[in-house]
């Protein structure tokens, strides 16, 4: 969620720029160490300049060129004098689920936890006029309200970060001609090629031909995007405006909407069901709240939880924490790849030997599996905030039934959560031999890894 807060104070101010070795970020990253030099900026790693400019690379593992276009970052980067930080990422997309959505959030995940690492206030993204055309066409193809409308902005605070887009108003063209006058090499990713994904499929099929219809298609619908900004901006300030005096500690006075019109009604539970559960609330839901259904007593699925309305009060109530398992614990061995049955727990373990994103082997030759006691903490992504289980699962919209699995702890330390993966404070570094593992359920289910 953005927010407005103060950027941290580091000993050593450092900016970012999010750096896939692509033409984009290549061009972004030259301008950046360029004007960082003639702003005393500094981009080693070391001496007396004020600032530091360090390029993020996140490593997907979707892509069997993945390792060659590191390499090729470290020779770009090494060549400007600039400090790569590369960030594997582990688990994989589950099942059904869209790999752009789980590239998307796992790199902006990464992305947030490097800043934090590295005490980065300011992180840079590529994102171009052409970037935010497309944006706006797809989610109103998707049937986006106001929020998906206003595609990206151009700043964002999240967490004392600030999100920025320099170029979101410059054309696509200007990058391209940019490229060229300096001669810069780039990596060219071959899914850009892949119908699979909905932005190639508007890129390749569709952009074409409403360019050639329409010449000023780019610079119209990023113009769009911006007055859907302006839009969202003043939904939320109505929202503020009409919930003040209708929200307490026992929730929203639902009934006290009544006197607003349906639209700003509708705007202001939109607003307060974001606010309580921290997610989007689905168009349907709100519709059903508003038209009555169920009468008082009635009760929403919502956001791992539950919506109630009681005399005229709406409230979220989370769902409660998983019973205490009675299963003992007991001792495992997987050191070595392989196929594991796990008896009593209706599952077991597939293990299999990863160039990264794993555990060392020899932390797994001596494990304890145990059911949820409360109280464990689980890390997402390295330098990521702890959450506990219940939390971690929420954010990641784990199923309930995915997180009936085990945990295994090597002694004290949490190593592997079903549903979740692995803990990221176990990971081992690169080139050092390590296992992944993955929690197979015996029923039809499939098996599921949050992203």
């Amino acid at each position: 969620m953005a927010d407005s807060a103060t950027p941290r104070t580091a000993d050593r101010p450092r900016l970012a720029v999010a750096y896939s070795g692509g033409r984009d970020s290549t061009a972004l990253l030259h301008a950046v160490t360029g004007q960082a030099k003639e702003a005393n900026i500094e981009v080693p790693a070391f001496g007396e300049s004020k600032y530091e400019v360090l390029a993020f690379h996140i490593h997907h593992g979707l892509s069997t060129r993945a390792d060659a276009w590191v390499a090729h970052a470290e020779r770009q980067c090494a060549g400007w004098s600039v400090r790569l930080v590369t960030h594997y990422l582990s688990g994989r997309p589950a099942a059904g689920e869209s790999i752009e959505a789980w590239a998307r959030e796992a790199r902006h995940a990464a992305l947030a936890a490097l800043c934090a690492e590295h005490g980065v206030d300011l992180l840079l993204l590529a994102h171009h006029r052409r970037d935010q055309a497309e944006t706006l066409l797809l989610q109103a193809l998707r049937g986006a309200g106001v929020a998906g409308l206003a595609a990206m902005p151009k700043t964002q605070w999240r967490d004392g970060i600030c999100w920025a887009r320099p170029w979101l108003d410059q054309p696509r063209g200007a990058i391209e001609a940019y490229v060229a006058a300096h001669g810069l090499q780039y990596v060219d990713d071959d899914s850009n090629a892949d119908p699979r994904f909905a932005r190639n499929r508007l890129r390749l099929a569709v952009w074409p031909a409403l360019g050639d219809a329409f010449p000023q298609a780019e610079s119209a619908l990023a113009q769009s995007a911006t007055w859907a900004q302006q839009a969202l901006a003043l939904q939320q300030e109505m929202a503020t405006v009409d919930l003040a005096g209708r929200v307490d500690k026992h929730g929203l006075a639902l009934q006290e909407l009544q006197s607003l019109s349906p639209a700003r009604a509708a705007n202001a539970l939109r607003a307060w069901l974001h606010e309580a559960t921290g997610q989007v609330a689905p168009a349907s839901l709100v519709q059903r709240i508003q038209s009555g259904e169920g009468g008082s007593g009635a009760a929403w699925p919502c956001a791992d939880g539950l919506l109630r309305l009681y005399r005229g009060r709406l409230s979220w109530h989370p769902a409660p924490e998983a019973k205490a398992d009675l299963r003992p614990s007991q001792m495992v061995n997987l050191g070595l790849p392989g196929s594991y049955a796990q008896p009593g727990w209706g599952g077991g373990w597939e293990v299999t030997a990863v160039p990264f994103g794993g555990v060392p082997a020899a932390r797994l030759q001596d494990l304890t599996l145990r059911p949820r006691q409360g109280g464990e903490q689980f890390q997402r992504a390295p330098g990521s905030a702890l959450r506990s289980l219940k939390k971690a699962y929420q954010e990641a919209g784990v199923p309930g039934w995915a997180r009936e699995g085990p945990l295994l702890f090597s002694g004290a330390e949490l190593v592997f959560a079903a549903g979740l993966g692995i803990d990221a404070r176990v990971l081992a570094p690169p080139g050092e031999p390590q296992l992944s593992l993955r929690w197979l359920p015996v029923e039809s289910r499939v098996p599921f890894t949050a992203p």
